[in-house]
């Protein structure tokens, strides 16, 4: 199999590059040209200079690289099945349900003159778009602080989906005490808000969640700071708020990356992301000591279903000259969503 894949990587030349989110199994990611977060990784669709880009991550990012990309590129994820459940949990009709109530309430009007919409990257198409088309923007864990500042200097109000512990997290980073953020639920009356509630909030989060960070809870850092004295636990902002609050450093993960190759040697930690990620850092750095916040850490299992067996069926189908499994976004919301995304991009 590996064998196949380089020999159709090879054949495809500079016509093909392939994109690996870091949550990737090893011997997926081994094959990429190009591997990182979601914000590194868009940036590498926007500049990529071949036809194909084949992205081994899941489906809300291939979008992003179909809108980013030139109309004469095709963008390839090599199984449909990889999706992400927070991206599902916010679906636009509920978003725009709730706009349209925010609006009934006077808070904002149909522009967004009122409430910023910043939406996650972890996020679907139509939903960046909804934030383009009502002057906000797309953010990534590496850029949300930034993001906020922003959004605060076009209104008082932020809403922000789906995840609502990055909201969370940024939010409280940057001065706003935790009963000036409210929780909409879409699945309760008005959100599960009162209308006062609501005027009086400075951020208003989408209850949507992480499967893998959202497990890591206050008590593993208890634990491991118990079982290795000395110990730093760096966390991931998709981590609950009870969980940074006890860290010693929160960070994407690019930040996270970071600061483990900036450690001395000896250095220790405990880390709060997906699983593939800290066991490859563990394999990269054998002079540090770097565990898994939690022993029953999960892995991405929407990432994972991307195989080698796919990334070669698909590398091989391009070489035919079939493009399988092809992201295309509607242009209507392309149009919107690129502009969420480029305000993402300007933002550091």
């Amino acid at each position: 199999m590996d064998a196949r894949i380089v020999a159709a990587k090879k054949e495809l030349g500079r016509e093909c590059v392939i994109l690996g989110h870091h949550y990737q199994r090893d011997e997926v990611v081994r094959f990429a040209d190009h591997t990182g977060d979601s914000y590194r990784l868009s940036q590498m669709a926007a500049q990529a200079e071949g036809r194909y880009i084949v992205f081994c991550g899941v489906h809300f990012m291939a979008e992003s690289a179909d809108i980013l990309a030139r109309s004469s590129q095709h963008v390839i994820l090599p199984d449909l099945n990889a999706g992400c459940s927070m991206a599902d949990m916010a679906e636009i009709g509920q978003v725009e349900d709730a706009w349209e109530q925010f609006v009934a309430l006077g808070l904002t009007d149909d522009e967004g003159n009122g409430i910023t919409p910043i939406t996650y990257m972890n996020s679907t198409a139509a939903i960046k778009a909804f934030c383009g088309e009502r002057g906000g923007l797309v953010c990534t864990s590496s850029n949300a602080k930034a993001a906020f500042e922003w959004a605060f200097a076009r209104n008082e109000k932020i809403f922000f989906l789906p995840d609502q512990h990055l909201g969370r997290n940024t939010g409280f980073a940057r001065g706003i005490p935790l009963d000036e953020m409210v929780v909409w639920d879409p699945y309760q009356l008005q959100g599960g808000q009162t209308a006062e509630r609501l005027r009086e909030a400075n951020v208003i989060l989408w209850k949507g969640h992480c499967s893998v960070h959202q497990r890591f809870l206050p008590e593993h850092v208890d634990k491991v700071r118990a079982k290795y004295p000395g110990i730093q636990v760096m966390v991931h902002p998709e981590c609950r708020w009870e969980v940074c609050q006890k860290a010693d450093g929160i960070g994407s993960t690019d930040q996270i990356i970071k600061t483990v190759k900036g450690a001395k040697p000896g250095s220790s930690f405990a880390i709060g992301t997906e699983i593939h990620l800290i066991n490859r850092l563990a394999k990269e750095h054998p002079d540090k000591h770097i565990i898994t916040l939690d022993d029953s850490g999960c892995l991405c299992t929407t990432m994972f279903r991307i195989s080698p067996q796919h990334l070669c069926w698909a590398l091989e189908n391009l070489v035919d000259g079939n493009v399988v499994n092809p992201i295309k976004v509607n242009a209507d919301v392309k149009r919107w969503a690129r502009v969420a995304l480029d305000k993402m991009l300007e933002i550091q």
